[in-house]
């Protein structure tokens, strides 16, 4: 992202990769968004680290002039392989470069960048021991969409076709769903339902949603309260609509729900990089505001127990709800942007 400040306000400029989810998103939003080819290589497979480097060059090329183009006095990178020629554009131009690092662990992209960042702003403390300069960390919390900071209960009961009286359990395991969170609470749905009240929202994505639909009715229970989704657009109004969650641990969900402020069973994903979704869900959970499950207990009794508490015990749901909440940074944005313009190359 690159910021040109101006008097009275700030022009925004999104650099992503063309075909990623950004390059629709961005100009609906009423951001400019510029394309930039990016490209990872397999760590398994080392030659393709030769067509990345190539596609990275190509990528700095083309990033460099658009930092000039744009005239950035700023420019912000979030973390992945698009940050890297727009960091080091930042470098050739001498542009004031910041970084965002959401998860407990930086990515490979942040932590090189580090070196020549003027500011990095962190989610978790314990990021700030994997980077460069130490002393150029700040703790902002990971910025969430006013959305979220603006979603209401009532208005997502009344979105999602769910009862305003009702206990509400909400499933989710990122945009494109998780399958192992799928299955389990198919086979737990026969159990769950005799809890009284019980409403379930579950997002499951939009390749395994159809299924999941048709596995969750022929499993029984009471018809009408188990609601499938591909996806939810307001996500904010469908966590501050339910009482209870189940998700994977990434940083975006996890600043989303401890934003709104609701109980949690975690089940970070485990095949992340450096199994940063782990530490991510610990941190939720030394705060007193989750449980945490490994993936691959998810059949066992361990995680039938701790969803069972957060449906079932109403004082300790709410202990831990606030405990949540007490962990949101709601003002992680305006933090974040204090560092842009403070990093700013002067007029």
């Amino acid at each position: 992202m690159a910021a040109r400040l101006a008097e009275g306000g700030h022009d925004v400029a999104f650099v992503g990769t063309p075909h990623g989810l950004e390059a629709r998103l961005v100009p609906e939003a009423g951001i400019e968004f510029f394309s930039v080819p990016s490209k990872g290589f397999d760590r398994s497979r080392p030659w393709t680290l030769l067509t990345a480097g190539l596609t990275v060059l190509s990528s700095l090329f083309r990033a460099t002039l658009l930092v000039r183009r744009f005239q950035a006095d700023v420019i912000a990178g979030f973390g992945g392989y698009v940050s890297v020629p727009l960091g080091a554009a930042a470098l050739l131009t001498r542009t004031p470069l910041v970084l965002a690092e959401q998860n407990s662990v930086p990515g490979l992209a942040n932590r090189v960048l580090s070196r020549w960042a003027r500011a990095v702003a962190v989610t978790y403390e314990v990021s700030r021991t994997h980077l460069k300069h130490p002393d150029r960390v700040t703790l902002t919390g990971n910025p969430v969409r006013a959305t979220v900071l603006e979603a209401d209960r009532m208005a997502g009961r009344v979105s999602l076709g769910l009862d305003s009286d009702a206990l509400v359990l909400l499933v989710f395991g990122g945009s494109r769903g998780a399958r192992h969170i799928n299955d389990t609470m198919i086979a737990l749905w026969p159990t769950l339902s005799t809890i009284d009240g019980l409403q379930v929202v579950h997002v499951a994505g939009r390749i395994e949603a159809a299924s999941v639909r048709e596995r969750i009715e022929a499993a029984g229970g009471p018809a009408g309260r188990y609601h499938v989704f591909e996806y939810i657009d307001g996500m904010g109004d469908a966590i501050a609509a339910c009482d209870a969650i189940v998700a994977r641990a990434g940083a975006t969900s996890i600043a989303e729900i401890t934003a709104i402020g609701r109980a949690a069973v975690l089940v970070p994903y485990p095949y992340a990089t450096d199994d940063h979704q782990t530490l991510n869900a610990r941190a939720v959970a030394d705060g007193g505001g989750a449980f945490v499950i490994a993936d691959d207990e998810l059949g066992s009794s361990s995680f039938e127990r701790a969803l069972r508490e957060l449906l079932t015990e109403a004082e300790s749901r709410d202990s831990m709800a606030a405990a949540s909440r007490a962990l949101g940074t709601p003002h992680a944005t305006d933090a974040l942007v204090a560092l842009l313009v403070g990093a700013a190359r002067p007029e």
